[in-house]
């Protein structure tokens, strides 16, 4: 069994960077921003294995909309479905279903601030060939796994940052986009309050000359 485990993991691991291609941070943050229905950050609060459903508390929404504070997740993708695992802080990519639940991709920059996007697991180590385990051997791998949670907790703070900027320049251009309507109401306004005006002054001299003509 555990030589099973092992050839399982091993298989994984070299199945992930082409299943997976590398992506700089901004790239994961712009793929997500496409791809995505709502992106929030959001506390993932109860998980039910049976059902298949994660239930998230959201904090913040940084694309999309949503009528409610609590947010459901359902297993309705086909392939690479995330199954959340940790109650923990969640920046959330996803798709809504057609119930207004939402869908997890595994191929989303979805991740927590220990847990990257992809799910790759810490590497665990493994002696193929049977020789003792040094001190070294133990202290190379957990240096390697430090560099995964280091680059993890980089990107999670990385992702919050591009994603509030991406919300206000959201927020600012509806602004614009109401400032330029008001701006087009009044201007509206103003051509019409001088047709309306022209149009009276053109009265009142047409009245005016034809009360001289009347006198004459």
């Amino acid at each position: 069994m555990k030589y099973l485990l092992l050839l399982v993991f091993f298989f994984t691991i070299k199945a992930y960077p082409s299943e997976y291609p590398h992506y700089t941070k901004q790239e994961k943050v712009n793929r997500g921003l496409k791809a995505a229905d709502i992106i929030f950050y959001g506390e993932l609060i109860k998980v039910d294995t049976i059902l298949g459903t994660y239930d998230f508390k959201i904090l913040e929404i940084f694309k999309g909309h949503y009528h409610s504070k609590f947010i459901k997740a359902t297993n309705n993708e086909k392939d690479f479905f995330i199954a959340p695992f940790k109650n923990d802080l969640w920046i959330v990519y996803a798709k809504f279903n057609k119930d207004r639940t939402i869908s997890l991709n595994l191929r989303s920059p979805t991740q927590t601030m220990e847990i990257p996007s992809g799910f790759p697991p810490p590497i665990p180590y493994y002696n193929t060939y049977g020789r003792k385990i040094t001190k070294l051997d133990s202290l190379s791998n957990d240096i390697e796994n430090l560099k995964i949670r280091n680059e993890t907790l980089t990107t999670f703070f990385y992702q919050l940052d591009q994603l509030k900027s991406y919300k206000a320049s959201q927020n600012t251009n509806s602004e614009k986009e109401k400032s330029e309507q008001k701006i087009e109401t009044y201007s509206r306004y103003i051509i019409i309050s001088l047709i309306v005006n022209i149009i009276l002054f053109l009265i009142l001299i047409f009245v005016i000359s034809k009360k001289k003509n009347t006198n004459l």
